[in-house]
């Protein structure tokens, strides 16, 4: 640092004010540091005024916001945050130099323009360190700190006390690991703002479905919003270029926002809607009508696989008398104890009363006799993910179970409609896809086919809202919202292990950096595993029949692991498998 302020109290310059610039700035006014913020267009100074007026006043000095390099003379360390482009980050770290004498730190938010690169072209590479972002920055969020062999002692230093100073987590991920999981995830992000281009779903179903399907910390759209559409745009088309990969090619959606001036939350607008802090405003969705809806009181289960026996568990938990029919006495009879020790796992944890537990069990029963299922007001087939298995069971729920009765499938990757079909009352039939463990996931997808009568669908609704899930609302079609924006994001990570000169460690590395840098509860190989690997190659397959394109296309990896019977945490035997605890 320069002797000009006390190394206590430094002031922090920020070139470029665009999402990075502008996350990390309030995160330092909020600290109670001073900054010099420094952009070239007066529309994002006066948004960023704007913004700093209406978050209210704090104890920290105002921070000073111009287009005056000169006014970054006497701060302490400078942050580098331009556009991601080696032109213009040459010529922002230069006029750095230019203006604050030798030993100043140089920070650069670069995430793909190498860091020695710049460097040399700074003129000042002992001053010049990285902070890599994987997205804009708040309190907490993770930040690998980075340096070349020419960075000073000092300028390390610096960096570490900018990331104590914005209250950022320093984690270690590397320069592969790094790109390859911002691959992975821009490219996740891509297909979510396509799919919500098609018209499928509206954006906040999307990001309601992959937070709590899949544990994201945010949305996909939302976090495009947070980056910056013109930002990811750019990322994507350079990707694009790069690799020849077209799932890179961006969406279209993103140009024709881009164009309109709707760049995501820093203009106000994206996908959502801002106030003048950057806060998200309410979204109005309305209130779905349930007054057609029909009581359900009994519920019939059928099936004995894990995801059977924790829909069984949810709905007796529910308070639900709840019958579950399995293909034999003895699978039944192990339906239940698997369901008995998992509610006593959950009292261990808390997460049940002993009562709970009890009035649970009491509610339960199992048997082999498709009889049983008679007298439910819903059944819920959970069965092998099989075409035929499962139009042969629609079949016989038709014929045994009283008219009226909702019949809902799990399935994710058939159609809801050939189930319908074959159960002669299509009127009845729904999806009703959850997660796995069913009893810890919120989420549940809920299908509607063509012939699906609006009474089912409410009676679904409101079924699925007693069991304190949340409900995300979709048309039949294979993959659903999840598997079809998660399926193509693991099938690219398993190529991941074709590149030539991959690392010996690219899973457990690509995992790390998913983790870390991203903040998602697990990198991609390790939830193939814990999918199971010969599920995740049967949904690949079912997509790949309905969307025969190269996002689809089936891992060769993924069949051959099963062909060798590894399968992942349910047996042991995985990719990741040594480093998941057992179920």
């Amino acid at each position: 640092m320069t002797a000009q302020t006390p190394l206590a109290a430094p002031t922090f310059g920020i070139v470029g004010l665009g999402s990075v610039g502008e996350a990390l700035l309030f995160a330092l006014h909020a600290a109670g540091h001073r900054v010099v913020g420094i952009d070239t267009d007066i529309a994002v100074l006066d948004r960023v005024g704007r913004r700093l007026k209406a978050a209210g006043d704090t104890d920290a000095p105002e921070p000073v916001l111009t287009h005056d390099s000169d006014l970054l003379r006497g701060t302490d360390l400078v942050v580098e945050a331009v556009p991601e482009d080696r032109a213009v980050k040459t010529e922002a770290l230069r006029r750095i130099v230019e203006v604050c004498p030798p030993g100043t730190p140089l920070i650069t938010t670069t995430a793909s323009v190498p860091l020695a690169r710049l460097a040399i072209a700074s003129r000042r590479p002992a001053d010049l360190a990285g902070l890599r972002l994987f997205t804009p920055p708040s309190a907490g969020s993770p930040a690998e700190p980075v340096h070349t062999p020419l960075t000073s002692a000092e300028t390390a230093a610096a960096l570490e006390l900018l990331l104590d100073a914005a209250g950022l987590t320093a984690v270690e991920v590397g320069t592969q690991p790094a790109a390859d999981a911002t691959a992975l995830v821009l490219g996740l992000f891509n297909r979510a703002a396509a799919l919500h281009d098609e018209g499928y779903v509206p954006h906040h179903a999307i990001d309601t479905a992959m937070r709590l399907g899949c544990g994201l910390p945010a949305g996909p759209l939302e976090t495009l919003d947070l980056i910056g559409l013109d930002t990811a745009h750019a990322a994507l088309t350079d990707l694009w270029q790069r690799t020849g990969d077209s799932s890179f090619a961006p969406a279209q959606v993103l140009a024709r926002m881009i164009d309109d001036g709707h760049l995501g939350r820093k203009t106000g607008r994206g996908f959502y809607t801002y106030d003048e802090t950057g806060t998200p405003l309410p979204e109005h969705t309305g209130t779905p009508d349930e007054t057609t809806a029909r009581p359900v009181h009994r519920v019939g289960v059928l099936g004995s696989g894990a995801m059977a026996r924790g829909i069984a568990e949810v709905t007796a938990v529910a308070g639900h008398p709840t019958v579950l029919v399995a293909r034999g006495a003895d699978r039944a009879r192990e339906a239940l104890e698997a369901v008995a020790g998992s509610l006593t796992r959950s009292v261990r944890r808390g997460k049940v009363t002993p009562a709970t537990r009890d009035e649970a069990l009491a509610a339960l029963r199992g048997t082999a006799d498709l009889a049983a299922l008679a007298d439910c007001d819903l059944v819920i087939e959970a069965v092998a993910e099989d075409p035929d298995v499962k139009r042969e069971m629609f079949t016989t729920l038709g014929e045994v179970c009283a008219p009226g009765t909702v019949l809902a499938t799990t399935t994710s990757s058939l159609s809801v409609a050939a189930c319908a079909e074959a159960s002669g009352r299509p009127a009845d039939v729904v999806g009703l896809h959850f997660f796995n463990p069913a009893p810890v996931m919120r989420l549940v997808e809920i299908a509607h086919a063509p012939g699906t009568d609006p009474a089912t669908f409410a009676t679904a609704r409101a079924f699925c809202r007693g069991l304190r899930k949340t409900a995300v609302e979709c048309p039949d079609r294979t993959g659903f919202i999840v598997n079809s924006l998660l399926f193509p994001y693991l099938g690219a990570a398993l190529a991941l292990l074709d590149r030539p000169g991959a690392d010996d460690r690219v899973i457990e590395r690509t995992d790390a950096a998913v983790q870390h840098g991203f903040g998602y509860p697990m990198g991609p190989f390790a939830l193939l595993d814990t999918i199971g690997l010969d599920v995740s190659l049967a949904i690949q397959n079912r997509l790949y029949e309905r969307f025969p394109t190269p996002d689809y296309l089936p891992s060769q990896a993924l069949s051959e692991l099963v062909a060798a019977d590894l399968l992942g945490r349910k047996n042991r035997r995985g990719l990741r498998t040594a480093s998941l605890p057992a179920r």
